[in-house]
């Protein structure tokens, strides 16, 4: 069997399923992605990656509505030409796994027609009741509203030339509109437990020296962009407070200054150079620590470390960080929103606080760090969480294979139920 992977920072979510799949007896792997991406990133020594290059970025005279769709269209354009080359070449797929989100997904019927095609939907635009004015501090207007629902023109498109879809949480399914709902599967990514481990000997290396083991009162945040989607801007207006109440407390901040999914700050350079300006001189930076992004064996040793790991974020895509840490035996503190609440039962395995709350984000912080029996108890149980839920190789990729399976099984165009 010859299976196609797409996805413009390949691996992505296929990060487990394409080399799995590369290994089975007759099957061919080959991945595309996107060149401005991957070009100074090693490529897989298990199966050939190909990259390609959109023509030309969205122009500037585009109306604003349409410019995330004329982005998914360059690029559906540029994966159809390089998908036709590799036709060329001889290698035709049976199967095609491809991301939904950016277009790449658009024209890979007109290419290879026979193919079965099983795309990943991960998140369903709306303009209100989802994560688009969920924040009173950044409230959304009429052209926010439109411009989400011409977005959505990239899904839909894709949704009746692909076989069957996948998502990773049933309430990212259920942000989907009832006709498209009907085609995904839910099956989350899965999480490595057999590597992350709880560990009581781990330490963690500050970026500026020094390091924190278990017997340190270790608060850790992780976020890819450190934005008001995943509560950055919250989490950072607590930390005076917190600080006087917890005065050994160690707070480690992982992730890069560039937005992942929201929009920058307009009075500053990024959201961290803005809340340390609107907290000058009420917090102990002595005590606060920004990582950056870390080497993945640093940032499971800062979880392994982590007595209250903080996670919050608007009603919108479940990081894979929660789930890791988890695994890693943190106990965790989150806000209680979708689809966070799929996940994590106040008090039996990590406790809950509102998104605005911040004296209840303080007290579960607080709370965690003097008790240890509650955070063991805690631990213990999101732990047997993710292995039974959410165990890599016992549930989620056993599950990815059976779905390819039926995708592969069943006539091009036809629902894979």
């Amino acid at each position: 069997m010859k299976v196609l992977f797409i996805h413009q920072n390949f691996p992505g979510q296929y990060r487990h399923l394409a080399p799995a799949i590369s290994q089975l007896p007759g099957c061919r792997v080959v991945a595309l992605g996107d060149q401005k991406n991957l070009a100074a990133v090693p490529a897989p020594s298990a199966f050939q990656r190909i990259l390609y290059a959109p023509a030309r970025e969205p122009a500037k005279s585009t109306h604003p509505y349409l410019r995330h769709v004329e982005s998914a269209v360059l690029r559906g354009q540029a994966v159809a030409r390089a998908a036709r080359e590799l036709g060329r070449q001889g290698f035709v797929p049976d199967l095609i796994c491809a991301h939904a989100a950016w277009g790449e997904a658009l024209y890979l019927r007109d290419i290879f027609p026979a193919a079965r095609i099983l795309a990943y939907f991960e998140f369903y635009y709306h303009g209100t009741g989802v994560d688009i004015g969920f924040d009173p501090e950044f409230p959304s207007d009429l052209d926010d509203r439109l411009r989400l629902r011409t977005w959505n023109m990239t899904h839909q498109s894709t949704f009746f030339s692909v076989d069957a879809g996948l998502t990773p949480t049933h309430w990212q399914a259920s942000v989907f509109p009832p006709l498209l709902r009907e085609r995904l599967e839910v099956i989350h990514d899965g999480i490595d437990t057999d590597v992350l481990r709880p560990d009581p000997a781990a330490r963690f290396e500050l970026p500026g020296g020094g390091s924190l083991g278990r017997d340190d009162e270790v608060v850790t945040f992780v976020s890819r962009g450190l934005e008001p989607y995943r509560g950055f801007h919250l989490f950072m207006r607590a930390l005076p407070r917190l600080q006087q109440r917890c005065p050994k407390a160690q707070v480690v901040i992982v992730g890069r200054d560039k937005p992942s999914y929201g929009r920058a700050p307009t009075d500053a350079a990024n959201w961290r150079e803005k809340l340390l300006g609107e907290l000058e001189g009420r917090i102990d930076l002595g005590r606060v620590h920004f990582t950056g992004t870390l080497p993945y064996p640093s940032f499971v040793r800062l979880l392994q470390v982590s007595r209250a790991h903080v996670y919050m974020t608007y009603p919108f895509v479940l990081s894979w960080s929660m789930l890791e840490a988890m695994a890693l035996g943190a106990p965790i503190a989150a806000s209680a929103t979708a689809p966070v609440t799929e996940v994590v039962e106040d008090g039996v395995n990590g406790l809950l606080f509102d998104f605005f709350d911040q004296d209840a984000l303080i007290d579960r912080i607080e709370r965690l760090l003097a008790d240890a029996g509650l955070r063991q108890r805690l631990a213990t149980a999101a732990r047997e969480t993710v292995v039974a839920r959410y165990d890599l190789r016992r549930v989620c990729l056993p599950a990815q294979l059976r779905l390819l399976q039926r995708v592969v099984a069943g006539p091009a165009g036809a629902p894979a139920r």
